[in-house]
């Protein structure tokens, strides 16, 4: 295994070339996963998960203002807590229609772009982040995703999307799938959006840093204790390298990818487009 994470292909059509307006990024978070409750706050290194997927997150230098979307659950109000001990801003909404809870979260801002993360990726990489935005702007696009074809590894996840397109599936949309994972209304429609697809020259998709299971949480707790002591900003090439000598530890390999996404879909039954 390659020990790095190297360039996607660059757009297909010249873009801009230069950045256009403020970029927003919304790390959606909540304290109700079905497969593995609390995750958010599990302490990883004493500090909660959360925290340390935020620390990773605003080393971007591309994202002008970083947000946090949770719910209005009881239980969220400890992630309200958190992003205030931080000083990172935070939203609280819809349980349910995450696409109303996203929309309205970065609605106040009125950004040109808007970055969507997700609480569940304590390994993401800033770096790539700032490549994915990179590719959206400089490539004219309505939304860019590094996970439609996957090749990155599940839970560096980024999409960079206009807050205009935003707006018009929050208002459209209607589907279950549609409205619990913010995107997939832009995405299922590339005559009307201009998609892009980033994408690794390395194919890593095999590879599972999201934390949906305790097996998940297990993998990340063991790259955290062997990298961060010694590199608080330690890069996904160092977390290949580890995994290269300590194959062992990839007891998750065998998780369905996007099995939320995927039980959102089997809920899309006729009566729910009307």
């Amino acid at each position: 295994m390659a020990a790095a994470l190297s360039r996607s292909r660059m757009p297909r059509r010249p873009g801009r070339g230069r950045r256009q307006g403020a970029i927003l990024g919304v790390l959606q978070a909540r304290m109700s996963s079905s497969r593995l409750p609390g995750k958010v706050l599990k302490p990883l290194l004493s500090r909660p998960m959360l925290a340390r997927q935020i620390e990773r997150v605003e080393r971007s230098k591309l994202i002008d203002r970083l947000l946090v979307a949770t719910s209005v659950a009881t239980e969220d109000a400890a992630i309200e807590h958190l992003c205030a001990q931080m000083g990172v801003d935070c939203y609280r909404g819809s349980l349910g229609d995450v696409l109303d809870r996203f929309y309205r979260a970065a609605l106040p801002f009125k950004p040109a772009y808007v970055v969507r993360l997700t609480g569940d990726c304590p390994l993401a990489d800033p770096e790539l982040i700032d490549a994915v935005i990179r590719y959206c702007v400089d490539g004219d696009y309505d939304y860019v995703s590094n996970a439609l074809q996957p090749t990155f590894p599940d839970g560096l996840d980024t999409v960079v999307l206009r807050f205009s397109c935003l707006a018009e599936a929050w208002r459209e949309a209607r589907l279950p799938s549609q409205r619990e994972h913010v995107t997939p209304f832009i995405y299922n429609n590339p005559r009307r959006f201009r998609i892009g697809s980033y994408t690794n020259e390395v194919d890593y998709s095999h590879l599972r840093w999201t934390v949906d299971e305790a097996e998940d949480f297990s993998l990340v707790e063991k790259i955290y204790a062997a990298l961060y002591p010694g590199n608080p900003q330690f890069s996904s090439a160092e977390i290949l390298a580890f995994i290269a000598h300590n194959p062992g530890i990839l007891t998750n390999a065998a998780i369905e990818r996007n099995e939320g996404y995927a039980k959102s879909l089997r809920n899309d039954t006729p009566s729910s487009t009307g």
